[in-house]
């Protein structure tokens, strides 16, 4: 039998005598004969009913299948996992965040492979979502679109928009007295009206920007917030997409390129993006094979300026952003300025200088400022190393204007102590607050620091002292706050070593993070270090904690192109 030229994989599992077994199954899932002879194309769906990032894709995976099937094709619709940050966090559970991102990639990978799909729409609404989706997109390499679900409205309180970014934060005032229970639950209360994801320039919505920045997500379609009616439509049209990409044979690897990559860097840089966006990039160049390193972030942010005015530094939020014509503007200023490659393809069919070109400004809007007149000069993301993080720690300055900062270690073991030190006052004005043990491996899973970062804003220490962790931050993190340094402790890293009362220096300008020790001074204390018993010695944190690689690299669990047995740049295809 020739094979069709729209059913490249599925032909194999449904054409012939010899299938009628695998076609008498799919019969009792509601396929007809008609269907048999069209693509099978899956419909990854990343819809939880914990929490309100994801909550709503049921009802937007029922759009994208009717634009699915209005294109010609068959979808079959099936489920991942998912974690939530906002819930879990300064819990352990917050330790399966990181992990999740793998087991979400793995698990669309499977069923993907399992079921010899021709093409995929993969819909993601949160922090490891939205990486996960991408990262298997990366992965499989056949025709796909990443929608995002979108962002959540904002929260009314005394008259302006709060998000969750506020409930963290009066966590922090309430335990420092300064605000009553009844005004804590009243926050609490409006935070979050309804589905969609952290309103801020956060995690989720600085890498649903990176998807539109990549290409692999369409720039206009993924920034509709979650309750606009006009999102079912766009998961109509991802549909509808995804056909023409698998009837012009147009993959990830074709759109995703190391261009566009950059591109992606430029808008977080752009727009004070997440922490975690240097995370995941990484992870997804990985399954890429495109050769990127630490570095490439900050060489890319030193060149762009802060042009988007967003929370958790700026004032406005994601549906502000919408409402002045969304992403396209950034992607617009930026390419105006030379700053940004428009001649990367995208998912649209259009390039995404065409995309930038076609954008839509709201007269006045006051959210994406022009580049002669940026936030700041340079963009929201710095690598810093020195003898604490010779791999690197990555810093968001969007949220400060520090230039240097010394002062003495204030060193905890994990992430209860250090809050627990900040909500009794322990905690004084010039201390740096050091969090160890909660990297990749020795969380495992690098939980992020919200509720402890909050905890020092609410008590009004976020401009007065300093903190550094092997963990990671919220993107709804601003202020002196460096993550990800590496090596981590739990494998021996230099920030094993430090002590309460050494002496920190943080040099901006110099990108350098210090501890004031000689080298013998550290190698002597590495020396009688030992590394504390893992937390899990069974199950799929343990998993983890024995495969995932440096932060430096992303944090993955498959071979790594920097420091890993694989090398070399190649697609890979099912």
């Amino acid at each position: 039998m020739t094979e069709p030229l729209l059913k490249p994989r599925s032909h194999a599992l449904t054409d012939g005598p010899n299938r009628a077994g695998a076609r008498s199954m799919l019969r009792a899932c509601s396929l007809k004969d008609e269907d048999f002879k069209k693509p099978l194309i899956g419909v990854a769906n990343t819809w939880i009913e914990i929490g309100p990032c994801n909550y709503h894709l049921r009802e937007l995976a029922a759009q994208v299948k009717e634009g699915i099937r209005a294109a010609g094709g068959a979808p079959l619709e099936f489920n991942t996992v998912s974690i939530n940050d906002g819930i879990t966090m300064g819990t352990d559970g917050m330790r399966a965040s990181l992990v999740s991102r793998e087991v979400i990639c793995d698990s669309i990978e499977l069923v993907t492979r399992g079921n010899m799909f021709d093409a995929i729409v993969i819909l993601v609404g949160c922090d490891k979502t939205i990486p996960g989706g991408i990262m298997a997109a990366a992965r499989l390499n056949i025709p796909a679109v990443v929608l995002y679900g979108g962002s959540i409205a904002p929260g009314k309180f005394e008259g302006h928009d709060i998000t969750i970014q506020d409930v963290y934060e009066a966590i922090g005032s309430h335990a420092r007295g300064k605000i009553s229970d009844a005004k804590l639950k009243e926050i609490e209360s409006v935070a979050c009206p309804g589905a969609g994801a952290c309103g801020g320039q956060f995690t989720a919505n600085t890498m649903a920007l990176v998807g539109e920045f990549l290409g692999i997500a369409p720039m206009g379609l993924s920034g509709i917030p979650a309750t606009n009616k006009e999102k079912g439509h766009a998961g109509y049209r991802a549909g509808e997409m995804v056909m023409d990409l698998l009837k012009r044979d147009i993959t990830p690897s074709k759109i995703m390129t190391k261009t566009a990559i950059e591109n992606a860097i430029t808008g977080v840089a752009a727009t004070g993006g997440s922490t975690n966006s240097v995370l995941h990039l990484l992870a997804i160049a990985n399954e890429l094979r495109v050769p990127l390193t630490i570095d490439d972030f900050d060489r890319v942010s030193t060149r762009t300026p802060i042009l988007a005015d967003l929370k958790p530094a700026g004032k406005f939020v994601a549906v502000d952003l919408y409402n002045a014509g969304g992403t396209a503007i950034v992607a617009r200023r930026l390419a105006d300025a030379k700053l940004l490659n428009g001649d990367c393809i995208t998912v649209t069919g259009r390039t995404i200088g065409e995309e930038a070109k076609a954008a839509k400004e709201t007269p006045k809007q006051e959210v994406v400022h022009d580049v002669s007149s940026p936030l700041k000069p340079t963009g929201g993301l710095v690598i810093l190393k020195g003898n604490i993080a010779p791999e690197g720690g990555v810093l968001k300055v969007a949220g400060h204007n520090y230039t240097t900062f010394s002062g003495p270690a204030r060193v905890f073991d994990g992430e209860e102590t250090a809050f627990a030190a900040v909500s009794d006052g322990t905690i004084k004005a010039g201390d740096v607050v050091v969090i160890r043990y909660e990297g990749p491996k020795g969380g495992p899973g690098m939980r992020e620091m919200l509720q402890v970062t909050s905890a020092l804003i609410g008590a009004g220490l976020g401009d007065q002292v300093a903190l550094l962790t092997d963990g990671r931050f919220s993107g709804a993190t601003h202020g002196l706050m460096v993550g990800h340094v590496a090596p981590e402790a739990m494998n021996g890293g230099p920030i094993a070593a430090i002590a309460n009362g050494d002496i920190i220096e943080f040099d901006i300008g110099k990108r350098s993070l210090n501890v004031k020790l000689t080298d013998a001074e550290i190698q002597k204390r590495l020396s009688t270090w030992k590394a504390p018993a893992p937390r899990f010695r069974t199950g799929v944190m343990a998993k983890y904690a024995v495969m995932v690689s440096s932060a430096a690299l992303g944090a993955v669990t498959t071979p790594s192109m920097n420091g890993g047995s694989t090398s070399g740049v190649h697609a890979r295809t099912l």
